[in-house]
């Protein structure tokens, strides 16, 4: 039974805030590819059920590298903690690709050392062709996926196509659906159906989309971010905006669940691995990424929580049945790459604080 992913977006203002009202990182000093490791300790932030419970005991046995790992539960929490101080205390830290894009830019992160990270090497190409750090030059990713509609075909009467069929449902679907709350999924359908970037910064368009968001609001179930896919199961709801791996927890429980990307498309997110610039192990950090983009390690991301990642040598590996079984892990990286890559929007960010917070704050 897999585990419930982290609650991945968060007020994606938050992080201009808090990186505009914080300096730069006092560094940790410059990167020695002939250090000994064994003689760091290595600190590692990460979502919580996102890896393997024995994560640091497998490394230290690699490496000899005495590792604690704390978790946060979101990209918010661990923005700001980094940003709370010029030294965090964290080596390693997973946030999402915008997050690390903002990060990077504030001079908040390490640029990688690819020599001490050769197990790039078994990524999709198109993973170092990521809009929000191109060459992963402050970031090495770590699962991927997009977002669409989970539904019941037996309760829906249809396979949905568009995002129209959520944000205009037929009559006999209101309230029986459920949409993401978190700002940039909460924007995304409206968007994309308008036939607008998912990043765009146009007063025009975003206020286009919060008067459909407005319109659609009583047509839901609910705004839900963390039990959608069961509210699938128990015929609560028929249709939902779901992360394609939380809609596979749905169908762990109900095969009969489908996913679909709507034809106007949709995201590509991607959780990432970097390297605080304060960090004073950097070679252990550099090392412990490399270690989880040994395609035997990150198999265990598509293995036990069913998301896809990007690592091509551990995708080929997985089992068929697996595939076949929970068909979001046979999206291919051509098909993924359809869909729009989430970048920082800098101080534009808040426009979609303040869609959010209206849309939400509407009777």
């Amino acid at each position: 039974m897999p585990t419930t992913r982290r609650i991945v977006a968060v007020a994606a203002g938050t992080i201009a805030v808090a990186l505009a009202a914080t300096s730069c990182s006092t560094g940790g000093g410059e990167v020695d590819p002939s250090a000994d490791i064994s003689e760091q300790t290595l600190t590692v932030s990460i979502w919580a059920d996102y890896y393997p419970e024995d994560l640091a005991e497998q490394f230290e046995e690699a490496t000899g590298v005495k590792t604690t790992i704390v978790n946060h539960t979101t990209n918010e929490d661990i923005v700001a903690k980094l940003t709370a101080s010029a030294d965090s205390g964290i080596d390693v830290a997973f946030v999402s690709g915008q997050y690390a894009q903002a990060l990077g830019e504030q001079g908040l992160l390490a640029k990688l050392d690819k020599s001490l990270i050769p197990n790039e090497a078994n990524l999709y190409p198109e993973a170092l062709e990521l809009d929000y750090d191109k060459g992963n030059v402050y970031s090495e990713p770590y699962a991927w996926g997009t977002t669409g509609l989970c539904y019941r075909p037996d309760l829906t009467g249809f396979a949905p196509t568009s995002w129209n069929d959520l944000l205009n449902p037929k009559p006999e679907l209101e309230g029986k659906t459920t949409m993401l709350s978190t700002d940039r999924w909460l924007a995304m359908p409206a968007l994309k159906a308008a036939g607008h970037s998912l990043n765009t910064t146009d007063d025009d368009e975003l206020a286009e989309a919060k008067a459909q968001l407005i319109e659609t609001k009583p047509t839901l179930l609910a705004y839900d971010d963390t039990t959608f896919y069961s509210k699938l199961v128990s015929g609560e709801a028929a249709m939902v905006e779901a992360w394609d791996g939380w809609c596979n927890y749905g169908i762990a429980e109900d095969p009969t669940i489908e996913f679909v990307v709507p034809d106007e498309g949709a995201d590509l997110w991607v959780d990432t691995m970097t390297v605080l610039e304060s960090s004073k192990n950097k070679e252990a950090a550099m090392a412990f990424i490399d270690y989880i983009l040994d395609p035997e390690v990150q198999s265990w991301v598509a293995e036990n929580i069913l998301y896809k990642v990007p690592n091509q040598a551990a995708m080929e590996a997985l089992d068929p049945a697996l595939i076949e079984s929970y068909p979001t892990l046979g999206i291919t990286v051509d098909e993924l790459f359809e869909q729009e890559v989430i970048v920082d929007l800098g101080e534009d960010s808040l426009k979609y604080v303040d869609l959010n917070s209206e849309v939400l704050a509407t009777n």
